[in-house]
């Protein structure tokens, strides 16, 4: 299960890894075309998670654009990034699939204590060519490919996904609203409450990592004078819209 929320301040984030990455918003194909020297460069970026995936939009792509020369891919998955792949389809080794990959897993996406990270992932990049008639060389079409991939992402809708653990609060009915309020506007996304004859359970997530976690704790603790602890239930992936001001 995942879900998506919007931006608000708050707690740190988990650093980029396994449980906090970048990744392109679901549910909808990016396109983006390039004209270089004639020929075009028509981009198609799509969120996948698994390795059929990808190959799936390459292959829908082929039967859509089935009159291009070229349909070049290159895709990273994986929260650790572990699964990259690319192929040059036709084109001279090395000048299409390898620079598009490049501009995928290079890619710098956000910024933690001043310093920008490329976390991209769970991203496939198809970039089909109509050839113009005028030879780009391979340098040209290293740069025209990679080119390709970097524009369409400058553009593409990306979110920050978050692997969060999932607690609970109990409060007294009377209490609830205050503690909730006060949580939310420290930043921690609620998930929603449940009920029982004495206590309200206030649902929050938060990164799952144990110095962000620790500082929860400390600071549940100084809203509730010490009466109230985190109860673990379980855990979510969450999609926040990637703020790239």
């Amino acid at each position: 299960m995942s879900q998506t929320v919007q931006p608000s301040p708050g707690p740190p984030r988990a650093t980029p890894g396994p449980n906090s990455y970048t990744t392109l918003r679901a549910g909808a194909d990016f396109r983006h075309e390039l004209v270089i020297k004639r020929s075009r460069f028509i981009t198609v970026l799509r969120r996948v998670d698994e390795e059929p995936s990808a190959r799936a939009l390459v292959a829908e792509l082929r039967k859509e654009f089935y009159d291009a020369r070229h349909h070049c891919s290159a895709f990273v998955i994986g929260p650790g990034r572990d699964l990259q792949r690319s192929h040059d389809d036709g084109e001279p080794s090395g000048t299409a699939g390898t620079p598009m990959l490049d501009a995928l897993v290079k890619r710098e996406t956000r910024a933690g204590d001043g310093v920008h990270s490329a976390d991209l992932s769970d991203v496939c990049a198809v970039v089909v060519r109509y050839f113009g008639g005028i030879l780009l060389g391979a340098g040209g079409l290293v740069r025209a490919y990679s080119e390709s991939v970097s524009k369409a992402l400058e553009l593409a809708p990306l979110v920050s996904r978050d692997r969060l653990k999932l607690f609970t609060v109990a409060v007294p009915h009377a209490a609830a609203g205050r503690l909730e309020n006060d949580l939310r506007s420290a930043g921690y996304l609620m998930t929603g409450n449940n009920y029982d004859a004495l206590n309200t359970h206030v649902g929050l997530a938060i990164a799952d990592d144990d110095l962000i976690i620790n500082t929860a704790v400390e600071r549940l603790a100084a809203l509730s004078a010490g009466r109230c602890t985190l109860a673990t239930a379980g855990t979510d992936w969450v999609d926040t819209p990637l703020d790239r001001a």
